[in-house]
């Protein structure tokens, strides 16, 4: 099977078990999978006149209104509320729900959407579903503001990141690429990132913290995050929104509570908190 379809395969059933027609607010993310996601909400055939959906840029918001929804900008949501649901893709994700995105440079604003809503669905193909992040996808996105470029990069290197570069646009000559917002994305390249199993305290190079450039996710995504000028990194971890919620939080969790990834043999295979499936 090609990778569109099994793109297409994996946004079918994510939308059956997730999207609610009752729902008034749903996140719709970037990118190409996403199109799909669209695509069946509307071969649903169901009332969706009372929902709202909530795009991540300007190519999702022009995905929703060519078919046929109703787009509302983050900013237009009312105080407090949050999103019944949001999908969106994934550059990979790895056998705890750990994410990175960005690629698409809509990364803001697909985190803004991200921790605004209750259940976060990421929806890709095989390419995408790996056990450790930065297996295939190359460097973790983050948008910083352009005038901080230079020191961001700086203090990447001192990470470990041997070569990050700020993300050029399609045509060279017009210079870096430009998010939504204004900002620039720096592509910051990593070893393949731990997670806690991984981690023995006794062991330098086994503690998660940076030794040799081995930094586990969620202590390297914060240690970014520190860098002044950095707006959002392009790691999606922690807590999911649900779990978010059950702490007593109202809202900012990162992960998705499943991700759905169409396999090239046709099947769906689903990874949730709990383990993993194949449809």
């Amino acid at each position: 099977m090609d990778v569109e379809s099994a793109k297409r395969n994996a946004a079918i059933r994510a939308v059956e078990d997730h999207f609610d027609p009752k729902a008034r607010y749903v996140g719709i993310g970037s990118g190409t999978t996403i199109v799909y996601v669209v695509e069946a909400i509307t071969a649903l055939g169901v009332d969706t006149s009372g929902i709202r959906f909530v795009p991540t840029g300007y190519q999702s918001r022009q995905n929703i209104v060519n078919s046929g929804l109703t787009p509302i900008a983050f900013d237009s949501l009312p105080p407090n509320t949050l999103m019944e649901v949001a999908f969106d893709g994934a550059d990979e994700i790895d056998e705890d729900l750990n994410c990175v995105k960005g690629g698409g440079a809509c990364l803001y604003q697909e985190k803004l959407v991200a921790t605004h809503a209750r259940k976060f669905i990421c929806v890709a193909d095989h390419r995408k579903l790996q056990r450790r992040l930065l297996t295939g996808w190359p460097s973790i996105p983050i948008e910083v503001d352009p005038l901080a470029a230079s020191v961001v990069i700086s203090a990447l290197r001192a990470l470990g990141s041997p070569n990050p570069k700020v993300r050029e646009g399609l045509m060279s000559k017009a210079g870096p690429l430009k998010t939504d917002q204004g900002n620039f994305i720096i592509d910051a390249p990593f070893s393949n990132l731990l997670l806690p199993q991984d981690l023995d305290p006794l062991a330098p190079e086994r503690a998660g913290m940076g030794y040799n450039g081995l930094w586990e996710v969620e202590t390297l995504a914060k240690e970014i995050k520190q860098i002044e000028g950095v707006l959002s990194v392009g790691i999606f971890c922690g807590q999911n929104g649900q779990e978010a919620l059950m702490s007593g939080k109202t809202m900012g969790g990162q992960k998705p509570i499943a991700a759905y990834f169409g396999m090239a043999d046709g099947n769906v295979v689903i990874r949730t908190a709990g383990g993993q499936k194949t449809l």
